[in-house]
């Protein structure tokens, strides 16, 4: 996939501190401590996942507007996400809401095998090229049905409602992770499929970037 982004307005050496200070004083000091995501994190260009003009802030502890209504989480969202996901090497991870691809390239980092499914073609198409990622498009809700069952699946973006698509494309014993919009309030959830079920947890209150087309039914309480 090439870039459509002119070269990020940050040089490299003022980029690297910007990261280094993401890492220490947004990530380390909230529960963002495994190795390996600090060091992907600390290894992806986060510049490179925004529009130009915002560059210089693509490291503050807040969502990034992308256009298209849509946004880049911060990157304690991001973050504190990938801790959920007890990631492994290898494992199959489906990412729904890949917008611009900044977590898809941070998953890559950790060695997964990546598939990164985005609506968008004007956010997609504002991805870096990453050989190691597996871009997909199609409706946000109806996942990679497609593809093989998922490891993992992690949604990066505020949700209404959970899709029965998405669970049934886990395989047994998956995790998802994601974030549920409860009135004005994001909470991180989490949950692992038992008996083709899944029964999602919160484990922390965020404010995450909403994602569309998973609205409530009328009616309809978690």
């Amino acid at each position: 996939m090439a870039t459509k982004l002119s070269e990020p307005k940050l040089n490299e050496a003022t980029a690297a501190e910007m990261r280094a200070a993401m890492v220490d004083s947004q990530l380390r000091t909230n529960d963002v401590i495994d190795p390996a995501i600090v060091a992907a994190m600390g290894a992806v260009a986060r510049e490179d996942h925004v529009p130009p003009a915002m560059a210089g802030v693509a490291y503050m502890d807040r969502a990034i507007p992308l256009g298209s209504g849509r946004a880049l989480n911060a990157p304690l969202v991001t973050g504190r996400l990938l801790v959920a996901a007890s990631l492994r090497p290898a494992m199959r991870v489906l990412l729904v809401g890949a917008a611009t691809g900044y977590a898809a390239a941070c998953l890559a980092e950790l060695g997964v095998e990546v598939v990164a499914l985005e609506e968008s073609a004007d956010l997609a198409a504002m991805a870096p090229a990453d050989d190691r990622i597996n871009w997909i498009a199609g409706p946000l809700g109806a996942g990679a049905p497609d593809q093989p069952p998922f490891d993992r699946i992690i949604i990066e973006g505020a949700i209404e409602a959970l899709p029965a698509a998405l669970v049934d494309q886990l395989v047994e014993g998956g995790r998802l992770v994601a974030a549920i919009r409860d009135g004005a309030v994001s909470r991180l959830v989490q949950g692992v499929k038992t008996g083709g079920t899944l029964a999602l947890r919160p484990f922390a209150d965020m404010d995450v970037a909403p994602l569309p087309g998973f609205a409530r039914p009328a009616g309809f309480r978690f």
